[in-house]
């Protein structure tokens, strides 16, 4: 099936609108729920896992289910994306985070418009999100070359696993780290913190296309 620009841009903004509702009120109600913060990322990391199968599951057929400007930024290289309509992904998923953020508030009766006051800084930090990001852009890519109907499973059960393996907790994607500067909650990170976390996934998918042309290239037998 071929689905036009809008059904695609439209896919984009809602899985990300979907998986960032998810990220921030999954949060919010985990730290109400328990005063212990190992309680509340639990309650986090099942909930952020599951729905992420699910979007896959169910838009990936329509836009490829992004939901990640470092997703989309290395299907524009890998030439499988136009870079006009990478464009226009990058845009709606930023939009359709920033509106999740604020959805998860309104259910929760929080003020709307809010800005973290999170710290998460620091080389450590930067690190772990280069990890988280080339594991996920790995994983994807992986599981394209090898079973494409696994990915909803994969790229789920990938974050599942980051959340307790990186410092960072992996944020991995661009669009949810923005959209979580809006939200002073369990999952907020500080907007002056941004630009350090944007770089490094970035710097991460960046390898991880890289690696991944490499290492996922057959070679031709003699």
């Amino acid at each position: 099936m071929s689905y036009s620009a809008i059904q695609r841009l439209g896919a984009e903004a809602l899985g990300t609108a979907l998986l960032v509702c998810t990220v921030v009120g999954s949060g919010i109600m985990a730290d109400a729920l328990s005063a212990d913060d190992a309680v509340s990322l639990l309650g986090n990391t099942i909930a952020t896992g599951a729905m992420l199968y699910v979007l896959i599951t169910i838009l990936g057929p329509i836009s490829g289910a992004h939901f990640n400007p470092a997703v989309t930024l290395v299907f524009a290289l890998k030439r499988e994306l136009a870079w006009a309509l990478a464009l226009g992904y990058v845009l709606v998923q930023i939009g359709g985070g920033i509106l999740g953020t604020w959805l998860a508030h309104f259910m929760f009766e929080l003020d709307v418009l809010q800005w973290s006051q999170k710290v998460r800084t620091g080389e450590a930090q930067w690190g772990a999100e280069m990890v988280a990001t080339f594991g996920l852009l790995l994983t994807i890519l992986g599981g394209l070359q090898h079973r494409a109907s696994a990915i909803p499973a994969l790229v789920g059960l990938y974050i599942t696993a980051a959340y307790w393996f990186t410092a960072s907790t992996s944020f991995a994607n661009p669009a949810v780290a923005i959209a979580r500067a809006f939200t002073n909650t369990f999952s907020g990170i500080r907007p002056t913190d941004l630009s350090g976390f944007v770089l490094a996934q970035i710097a991460g998918a960046l390898l991880a296309w890289a690696v991944g042309t490499w290492l996922l290239t057959p070679k031709a037998r003699s």
